[in-house]
């Protein structure tokens, strides 16, 4: 199996152990956290092949994550470390039903200085997929690194897979980011959004039809997220969705997308790339990643949460 190269953030997530507003809270555990991170996780964690390419603080927290992630068989080469600034830090506030609200740490924090010179040697090969957000393309040293990245993924044959993964708290303007993501778009060969996402990307409220507008640039497969009402897979001719199980417990969404597009990705690395997608596949595909995101709102955290492939797959299921 091919490789996942996961570029972007790893933070603390400190999570709040009482429901309610953030003011509110007394006690909150850390957890290893960042998108991309625990993508990575993810992949790792069902059996296939990662790293994750990101800049951390010489400081406790920059150790502890840089050991989450061996100790969840991670690639660890492309961690870099810096004395310049600290380790992100994110505070996670949730309701009664499990939803999040952030409030970030990062003026800047070290991810943000991760830079050219630090990717250029990272050896991406035909097959592999590079895979990254937004949160770490803002107008720091960081946007150039993943742009330098996904230049070398293309140039050598590897698949880009983006998820705006839209943070609105973290920019100027609603519209810096949005034009932002608009951008990078193009340069990537799969999407995955939540409905309110797409809707924001493209200010066109039928789903299809925005979807269909997402389709340029290398854009070949796109994803929509729709929390309870499951997900859908789009290529330029096929369509499949899927439900989730509404039944199971929702105790906290943290790494519930994530988990989603890390399934989605080692599906692909195993069947070795896009070519010849049908829409029973598309369906099989959905339906492992709902199984899995399900699986991880069930309990507290992202990376602590990411099950191993027997906790939700029979050995011959995937």
């Amino acid at each position: 199996m091919k490789t996942l190269y996961a570029i972007g953030e790893m933070l603390i997530d400190f999570t709040a152990q009482e429901t309610g507003k953030l003011e509110n809270t007394v006690t909150f555990r850390k957890n290893a956290g960042g998108a991309p991170a625990n993508v990575a996780v993810c992949v790792s964690k069902l059996g296939g092949s990662a790293n994750v390419i990101t800049k951390l603080g010489k400081d406790g927290f920059g150790i502890f994550l840089e050991h989450t992630l061996r100790k969840e068989g991670v690639g660890t080469d492309y961690v870099f470390t810096t004395d310049e600034a600290n380790t992100a830090l994110a505070f996670v506030s949730r309701d009664e039903t499990g939803e999040r609200d952030f409030t970030f740490f990062r003026n800047p924090s070290a991810d943000m200085l991760l830079n050219e010179k630090e990717v250029r040697s990272i050896p991406f090969g035909e097959g592999d997929i590079l895979h990254f957000g937004s949160v770490d393309l803002c107008d720091a040293p960081v946007r150039a690194a993943h742009r330098v990245a996904i230049e070398a993924a293309l140039g050598s044959g590897s698949l880009v897979s983006f998820d705006p993964n839209l943070r609105y708290m973290l920019w100027k303007s609603a519209q810096e980011l949005l034009d932002t993501v608009r951008s990078f778009l193009p340069l990537a060969d799969i999407l995955k959004v939540s409905e309110e996402e797409l809707f924001d990307i493209t200010g066109i409220s039928d789903e299809a039809e925005a979807v269909q507008s997402l389709f340029r640039g290398r854009v070949k497969l796109i994803f929509v997220t729709k929390g309870k009402d499951g997900s859908a897979a789009y290529t330029k001719k096929d369509y499949a969705c899927v439900p989730v199980d509404r039944t199971s417990p929702v105790v906290d969404t943290t790494g519930a997308g994530d988990s989603f597009i890390g399934t989605i990705l080692y599906q692909l690395l195993e069947r070795g790339g896009l070519d010849g997608l049908s829409e029973k596949e598309l369906t099989i595909m959905l339906e492992r990643a709902n199984r899995v995101a399900t699986y991880v709102v069930a309990h507290e955290g992202a990376i602590p949460a990411m099950p191993v492939r027997g906790e939700v797959f029979k050995e011959k299921q995937i």
